[in-house]
């Protein structure tokens, strides 16, 4: 498997596909087939409370309708839990993380008292109010959150080439603070499981939308203490709602309508001109999308 192109499409199962969720899933599926790789699909359900029961076979089924299938069986998060144990057992002995006790409105005082104001979309940065607290018995307790330490030093930058967006940078400790792995509530936190995942599945690309760039940095210092590979990131264009925000479920975005062919050749047409690619010739849906792969390998020169 040396040298072969894994991408991925990794949906969460709080709802159905959108129009900006499909826009992510055909842009990795094109890069996938550009490359002659293969495309696997990943049900991010670890947030268990805000899953919908029947929304990953719904969501699969929305895929296939587009002509979307995985070269592989699907992997749900929920039942990957061991790995993320071992990995986050590997991070405390290595000394990379610690137990939190703060609550949000813990860390909201802290930053108001430090005169910090997140601003709109913006996570709290968190303070480091426990970072040097050596809270009792911390690998035992129901209580705590666990953090991944960052980089403190002013010159300890993440640096990475976005594929569409170019040069990027970001100091964790100011702009992001030391972030959860494992939650307060008993839960996996994204950035921990998601790097284990991409690793485990062997994915060499990372195509997803523009508002999870940000994360990025998390990923690669996790990767770095982890020891392990980081993929190439491509993030794509958002589809936005009326008042100008990302589209998303939060907002009222309306499942996609495919119960058509005609349908889905809208969605898949609408998806790929928020891509910047050319409308397909007329055609089968399996037509279009090998027209798109090939417009895809000359944007992109895969």
């Amino acid at each position: 498997m040396a040298g072969v192109y894994v991408g991925r499409f990794a949906p969460s199962p709080t709802g159905l596909l959108h129009a900006g969720s499909l826009v992510a899933a055909l842009a990795s599926w094109l890069d996938a087939k550009a490359h002659a790789g293969h495309w696997l699909v990943r049900i991010e359900d670890v947030d268990t409370p805000r899953c919908i029961a029947a929304a990953s076979q719904a969501i699969l089924q929305q895929l296939s309708s587009c002509g979307l299938h995985a070269d592989a069986d699907v992997v749900w998060q929920s039942q990957r839990g061991h790995l993320y144990t071992a990995a986050l057992e590997q991070l405390r002995n290595a000394g990379h993380t610690y137990g939190c006790s703060c609550s949000r409105q813990d860390i909201a005082q802290a930053l108001k008292a430090q005169g910090t104001t997140p601003q709109k979309h913006q996570a709290a940065i968190y303070p480091g109010t426990c970072r040097h607290a050596q809270l009792p018995n911390a690998a035992n307790s129901q209580a705590l959150a666990w953090r991944c330490l960052v980089p403190q030093a002013p010159n300890d930058l993440q640096h990475w080439t976005d594929r569409r967006l170019g040069t990027q940078r970001q100091h964790l400790a100011t702009e992001v603070g030391d972030f959860v792995l494992w939650r307060k509530d008993q839960l996996w936190a994204y950035q921990l499981a998601v790097v284990v995942d991409d690793a485990a599945q062997g994915i060499t690309h990372v195509v997803r939308g523009q508002d999870l760039a940000d994360n990025t940095a998390r990923q690669l210092w996790l990767q770095q203490c982890l020891g392990l590979p980081a993929p190439r990131y491509l993030h794509t264009p958002l589809v936005l709602a009326a008042d100008g925000d990302k589209l998303s479920k939060q907002n009222g975005a309306k499942p996609l309508a495919l119960s058509s062919s005609s349908q889905v050749q809208q969605a898949l047409a609408q998806a790929a001109k928020t891509l910047g690619l050319a409308p397909a010739p007329q055609g089968s849906v399996a037509e279009q999308l090998a027209w798109w792969v090939a417009a895809w390998r000359a944007a992109y020169n895969a």
